[in-house]
C-alpha cells in the first residue's frame, strides 16, 4: 500500500526531507524534474520528434517546469524545447529563481508573459507544439484559478486539445485535497506527482483529470512519510491482497478455513443471502450455512447445493421471528455475516441486537441489519471484531446526516464511525473507503461503475465473511482491504469482458478466480 498526503503533508514532508536528511531543496526540484523527464521520453517516445513547451507558473511547480526544460535543453532529448513564464521573473523566489538563471545561462528559449495581451502573442507558439509540460500551479490551490495563470488554464482546457500534456506533480486547478473540482483546470495525459499521490489523485474524479499517474521518488526517505503525524491514509495496490490469494497447504481440509454463517434472507428477498453466502464459499470458506426464514431455504438449496441451509421459524411477512430463533444456536459458526435479505420489520430491529449481543464471533453486518441499528439509540454491545459494510445512504442513516454530506467527506465520516462504535468501516463506493478503529484508513484503488448494482454489497460482504473465516489471525483491516481490492478487481475483470451496462452482481464472483490469478502474479 502507498501513503496519501495531503497538501499540508507534502510541505512537511518537504521541510523534514531538507532539516532532518539534509537533502536541499534544490537538489529535490533537480531530482523532480528528472523524474519528468524521464516520464516524457517513455509516455511521448521517440522524444526527438516531439516540440515541447513547458508552461510556468511563478511558484516552486514552476521552478520543476524550468528544470524540465533545462535537462530536456542540455540532453538535447526532444525535437523542439522552449518554455514561457507567466510571471514577471522579479517574482520569482528561492529555487524558482535558482532555475530561471540556470535556464537562461544555458541557453533555454524562454518567453516571458506577464498580461492577456502577451499570452495572445506567445499562444501561436505553445499551438504548435505537440506536447505541453503544465508546471503552471501545484498543490497549494484551494479555491478556483484567478488572473492570468486562471485566464491561460481555461484557454489550454479549451483550444488545446491536440496536445498531449503532462502535468507536474498535478494538473494545474485541480485541488489536492478533494475531489470536489474547481474550474478552470487542465487536463493530463499523463501526471507525475512526487513521493506519494495526492489525495485528490486517488479519488473519484482524480482519474479524468491526471490521466495515468506516475508516483516517482525525489530523495525523501521513506520513514519520513511513515512518521507523519496524524491517522495515516493509504492507497491499495495488488500485494496489499497478496496474501489472501497464497497456495493452501496439502494437507488443508474444509475444517481449515471456517464456517460462515450467513444470517438474513426471507421468502420476499431470499437472493440477497443467496449471493452472500456463494460469495463467502467462493472466497475460500471451508463450510458456508445459510440461517434463513423456512420458507426461502428451498430456494438456497436450488441456487447453490454447496450452501447448507438453517431454516428459522418466520413471520407473517416471510422474515425471521425472533422469538421462534432463541433455539437456534450460531456457536458453530467461526464469522457471522448479518443482515443481507434479512428485513427491517420491529421484529427484524429486536433479532438484529440480540445477534449482536449474545455472538462472540467477528461479525459482518450489513444491508437491512444496518438499517436496523441506525433505529438504535443506543447500539449494542459486540463481543467480537464488528466490521459494518454500508454504502452512502445507510452511512447517512448511521450517522444522523444526508447522502450528499457522506459524499463530500467520505474518509472523514468514515473514520469517526469507525473510533465511535469501535468498529471496522468499508464506505462503499466508487472508491471505497476502509477504516479501523484506530484511525487508519484506506483507499481501494479498484471497481467498474458496472458493479454499480443491486447485490453488489451482497457479494462483498460474503467474500469478507470467507475471508475473514480463513484468517483469524490477521489484523481485520488487511483481510477487509484485500477483500474490497479483489472483489473490485473481479468487476473490472467482469465489465471489460461483458461490457459496464450488462454487468450482474454474480458476476464478479465468475471473475474472481482470475482477479485472485493477477493479484498472485502482482
Amino acid at each position: 500500500m502507498i501513503r496519501v498526503l495531503t497538501a499540508p503533508d507534502m510541505r512537511e514532508v518537504d521541510r523534514l526531507t531538507t532539516e532532518q536528511a539534509g537533502i536541499p531543496s534544490l537538489l529535490l526540484m533537480e531530482n523532480a524534474a528528472a523524474q519528468v523527464v524521464r516520464a516524457l521520453e517513455q509516455e511521448f517516445a521517440p522524444l526527438s520528434r516531439q516540440r515541447i513547451v513547458v508552461l510556468c507558473g511563478k511558484g516552486n511547480n514552476g521552478g520543476d517546469g524550468l528544470a524540465v526544460a533545462r535537462q530536456l535543453w542540455v540532453q538535447r532529448l526532444a525535437g523542439e524545447v522552449e518554455a514561457v513564464l507567466l510571471a514577471d521573473p522579479a517574482s520569482l523566489s528561492g529555487d524558482a529563481a535558482a532555475n530561471w538563471r540556470m535556464a537562461q545561462g544555458v541557453g533555454v528559449p524562454l518567453h516571458v508573459v506577464t498580461d492577456t495581451a502577451g499570452w495572445q502573442a506567445f499562444r501561436g507558439r505553445a499551438l504548435r507544439a505537440t506536447v505541453a509540460v503544465d508546471a503552471l500551479l501545484g498543490t497549494g490551490l484551494d479555491g478556483p484559478a484567478r488572473g492570468l495563470i486562471g485566464e491561460v488554464i481555461d484557454d489550454l482546457s479549451r483550444n488545446f486539445g491536440h496536445l498531449s500534456f503532462a502535468a507536474v506533480d498535478i494538473p494545474s486547478g485541480m485541488p489536492s485535497d478533494t475531489d470536489q473540482l474547481f474550474d478552470p483546470r487542465c487536463r493530463a495525459n499523463v501526471t507525475v506527482t512526487f513521493s506519494a499521490p495526492k489525495l485528490s489523485q486517488v479519488l473519484p474524479a482524480g482519474p479524468a483529470q491526471t490521466g495515468r499517474l506516475r508516483i516517482a521518488p525525489i530523495g525523501t526517505p521513506g520513514s519520513l512519510l511513515e512518521g507523519l503525524a496524524g491517522p495515516p491514509l493509504y492507497w491499495l495496490q495488488p500485494q496489499d491482497a497478496k496474501f489472501l490469494c497464497v497456495p493452501r497447504q496439502v494437507d488443508s481440509h474444509k475444517g481449515s478455513f471456517g464456517h460462515v454463517g450467513v444470517v438474513g434472507g426471507s421468502r420476499p428477498k431470499p437472493g440477497a443471502a443467496i449471493m452472500a453466502g456463494i460469495a463467502a464459499a467462493r472466497a475460500g470458506a471451508g463450510l458456508t450455512t445459510v440461517v434463513t426464514a423456512q420458507s426461502a431455504t428451498a430456494s438456497v438449496i436450488a441456487a447453490a447445493p454447496e450452501l447448507m441451509t438453517v431454516p428459522a421459524p418466520e413471520s407473517a411477512d416471510g422474515s425471521m421471528s425472533e422469538p421462534g430463533f432463541e433455539p437456534i444456536s450460531l456457536d458453530a459458526f467461526s464469522v457471522l455475516v448479518l443482515g443481507p435479505g434479512l428485513g427491517t420489520s420491529d421484529e427484524n430491529v429486536r433479532l438484529r441486537r440480540r445477534l449482536i449481543q449474545r455472538t462472540h464471533q467477528p461479525k459482518v453486518v450489513d444491508a437491512d441489519a444496518l438499517t436496523a441499528l441506525s433505529r438504535e439509540s443506543r447500539w449494542p454491545r459486540s463481543s467480537g471484531t464488528l466490521v459494518l459494510t454500508p454504502h452512502p445512504g445507510e452511512m447517512a442513516r448511521l450517522v444522523g446526516t444526508t447522502s450528499d454530506a457522506v459524499q463530500a467527506d467520505r474518509i472523514g465520516i468514515a473514520r469517526w464511525l469507525s473510533s465511535e462504535r469501535q468498529a471496522y468501516v468499508v464506505l462503499k463506493g466508487a472508491v471505497t473507503v476502509i477504516a479501523a478503529p484506530d484511525g487508519r484508513a484506506f483507499l481501494n484503488s479498484t471497481g467498474s461503475p458496472g458493479m454499480a448494482t443491486g447485490g453488489s454489497g451482497d457479494i462483498l460482504a460474503g467474500m469478507i465473511g470467507g475471508l475473514l473465516a480463513q484468517f483469524p489471525a490477521v489484523d481485520p483491516a488487511l483481510v477487509l482491504c484485500g477483500a474490497a481490492y479483489l472483489h473490485g478487481l473481479a468487476g473490472e475483470l467482469a465489465a471489460a469482458e461483458l461490457g459496464e451496462q450488462a454487468v450482474l452482481a454474480s458476476d464478479s464472483l465468475k471473475f474472481l478466480p482470475r482477479a485472485v490469478r493477477s493479484v498472485q502474479q502482482a
